[in-house]
């Protein structure tokens, strides 16, 4: 690698990942090519304009004097270092769709130099640096370990976590042989201030997935916990925040109508598919996988008894949804738990309105959704008002005080009333 002052660096895919470490890297004064396919995207950051919600305009327009955007493969030619940060996820029968890290391997190929350093941060199974980005980037002509150097490096980026922000997370990296490692630990020193070598590129994909599917297990426990203390007529919220006085041996996980996002919900299956490929059966993440899945169902079923119990039928019922956000605070709905528990509404009779501020428009079972504003009247006018995101900036007070039933799926509402349904 050149010298720190004259090393370009070129980022592929403008997502979740991508624009963070971008304005990661610019902020430290470094010179990058952001490339994606999408010219939308490309046009936008141009004029200074953000698509992600928690990355204002002004940001974008900061990094303007040292980051070039665009569609052209071509400008990677002149970088040091290539980061891959495209998204990876699942076939509908849960297979891995590797088709963005293929796309931009072979799109990297014709540019590949010598000493350049190529990282790959997607998220995927043990195997995918080595077995499918190597040989593609390795079609230049040049060799991995020996001209060029390949290493994989995890993003650890959390949407709406203004704690943790990117430059405030570890990054742990593996390259291909020791060389590589060095040299990708030295370029992300240059703008981190944690790295954390490991031995090899697989320790590094494995080390994701621990991550990812540790959540996903202890999120799908503590769901199948909450449906099993309704039953038992005992306060699930109420345990949980007495087991979190204990100050050692005990991490709290939150139950909620399911997990959404890029992450939690897809990760964990790159590694049960690979397992298969040991004669391996990973039954936690396949068990876990199936609690989290049956979750929309649950939440319609506990709608569906709740509007019973007020003598309502839940066809032709009247339900407003607060939140198709998969998380709280953000702007992103992949995954969201709120697809298939609308689908099923709408599906069963109900007329459904959603609200969530950060998402002005939903499209689900082929019809497109336009968000409410979160009004007492809009409130007042639904037979039923059900939480799926807590966003910090719903008014609990006005929710409780103004709806005729609430069925709460994230703990929002602290005040226990006859009308609210945890």
């Amino acid at each position: 690698m050149k010298d720190s002052n004259a090393t370009k660096i070129g980022v592929i895919g403008l997502g979740y990942v991508g624009l963070p470490t971008i304005l990661a890297m610019s902020n430290a004064g470094l010179t990058v090519v952001g490339v994606d396919i999408s010219a939308q995207r490309v046009e936008s950051l141009k004029k200074g304009k953000s698509y992600i919600n928690e990355i204002p305009d002004g940001d974008i327009r900061g990094t303007q004097k040292n980051v070039t955007y665009t569609t052209d493969f071509k400008s990677l030619k002149s970088c040091s270092v290539v980061l891959i940060t495209v998204p990876t996820p699942l076939t509908k029968n849960k297979t891995p769709d590797l088709s963005a890290i293929e796309g931009a391997c072979k799109s990297l190929a014709p540019y590949v130099q010598k000493n350049m350093l190529v990282v790959l941060e997607s998220t995927s199974f043990p195997g995918t640096t080595e077995e499918i980005a190597q040989p593609i980037l390795e079609s230049c002509g040049l060799k991995a370990g020996k001209d060029f150097y390949l290493a994989f490096a995890p993003e650890r980026v959390d949407p709406g976590n203004k704690q943790y922000p990117i430059t405030k997370i570890p990054k742990v990296v593996g390259g291909l042989d020791t060389k590589s490692t060095k040299i990708a630990v030295d370029f992300y020193k240059k703008y981190l201030p944690s790295v954390y070598p490991v031995s090899s590129i697989k320790a590094a994909e494995t080390t994701k997935l621990l991550e990812n599917i540790f959540r996903l297990v202890n999120i799908s426990l503590v769901n199948e916990l909450k449906m099993l203390t309704d039953k038992m007529g005992i306060d699930f919220y109420e345990v949980l925040k007495a087991a979190s006085t204990k100050p050692y041996g005990f991490m709290a996980f939150r139950p909620g109508p399911g997990v959404g996002g890029h992450c939690i919900p897809l990760d964990p299956f790159y590694l049960s598919w690979k397992a298969r490929e040991f004669n391996f059966f990973t039954r936690f993440i396949e068990l876990a996988g199936e609690i989290n899945e049956l979750m929309p169902h649950n939440i319609v079923t506990k709608i569906n008894w709740v509007l019973n119990k007020r003598k309502k039928s839940i066809n032709g019922a009247k339900i407003l949804v607060l939140g198709v956000a998969y998380k709280k605070d953000i702007d992103d709905s992949r995954e969201s738990p709120a697809t298939p528990i609308i689908t099923d509404l709408m599906r069963k009779g109900a007329k459904v309105n959603y609200c969530d501020p950060y998402i002005p428009a939903f499209n689900v079972a082929g019809t497109k959704l336009i968000s409410k504003n979160l009004t007492p009247a809009v409130l007042k006018a639904a037979d039923c008002v059900v939480i799926l995101t807590d966003h910090t900036i719903f008014d609990t007070k006005m929710i409780s005080s103004k709806s005729k039933l609430i069925v709460d799926t994230r703990g929002l509402i602290t005040k226990r009333a006859p009308h609210i349904f945890f």
